[in-house]
């Protein structure tokens, strides 16, 4: 049985997947930044950001909530409550 990652690891792991995906500095990033007022943001970078963190924790996260991200906090909040309910 693999151990669930805190919180602030799935921070980290989002925020260099977005980051990567963005072509941003993962620094520039803080968790609480609007994802929106990223420099290059687009909704189809969020989206393949998005498919890359289901691929990376093995996981689907739902339309209406994708689409209610703001934040890369918001993600992970998501991110982290499905892998404790996933155990």
């Amino acid at each position: 049985m693999s151990q669930i990652p805190t919180k602030d690891e799935v921070i980290r792991t989002v925020t260099d997947l977005v980051a990567t995906e963005f072509g941003r500095p993962a620094a520039e990033l803080t968790p609480d930044r609007d994802l929106t007022s990223v420099e290059g943001a687009d909704s189809v970078k969020v989206l393949r950001s998005v498919a890359r963190i289901e691929r990376t924790y093995d996981i689907e996260l739902e339309d209406d909530q994708v689409f209610g991200f703001k934040t890369i906090d918001d993600v992970a909040d998501a991110v982290a409550a499905l892998l404790a309910e996933r155990g």
